[in-house]
């Protein structure tokens, strides 16, 4: 594939395929932007009009995730549980992931084979717990109520995460988010 004009319709897209078919076949830490580029049928110079770095390709979509739960969890109902408006915000990222079961599975194999990529999804995941008890805080839930709340709510994300990527589990994520909530509360009443 010839290299092709930075206007070429779907950039971004075909540079993350590329990205993440070349961290699969060779590694992240062997992959190189120019690889990357070429394999995409792009430049170097519209890798970076994309992705700050190759950690980016993996990253990228963090901020419209954390949008999404903030703004879902700031709409729920004044009379739900804090945990409850916490879950149904985690449940709403469906809409987003439906469509990217597979890319998804891959990303996560290549974030658990490196170090590196687990410290920033940890970073991800602390920092989308704090903009939801910074939301639960804003709706009157004090601390420590909003931050534990905020917490379990990112841990049911986690599980429900691993458990959707799971290439044998063709269950609905927010099926899984309704099954892992339901486990968190099972525990914490002591059944």
């Amino acid at each position: 594939m010839g290299v092709m004009s930075r206007w070429e319709p779907n950039a971004r897209g075909r540079l993350e395929q590329a990205a993440l078919a070349l961290y699969v076949e060779r590694g992240f830490e062997q992959t190189t932007v120019a690889e990357i580029a070429k394999r995409a049928g792009l430049t170097e110079r519209t890798f970076f009009r994309h992705f700050a770095d190759k950690r980016e390709v993996l990253f990228w979509g963090a901020g419209d995730l954390q949008e999404l739960l903030v703004s879902t969890l700031a709409s729920a109902p004044d009379s739900a549980a804090p945990i409850d408006a916490v879950a149904a915000a985690v449940e709403a990222v469906e809409t987003v992931f439906a469509e990217r079961r597979e890319f998804a599975r891959q990303r996560q194999r290549v974030i658990a084979a490196n170090v590196e990529l687990q410290e920033r999804e940890l970073i991800k995941l602390a920092t989308l717990s704090a903009a939801l008890a910074g939301v639960l805080r804003r709706r009157g839930v004090a601390d420590p109520a909003a931050e534990l709340a905020a917490e379990a709510g990112i841990a049911v994300f986690k599980l429900a995460f691993q458990r959707w990527v799971d290439p044998d589990n063709q269950q609905a994520f927010g099926a899984l988010v309704r099954e892992s909530l339901a486990e968190l509360k099972a525990v914490t009443a002591g059944k």
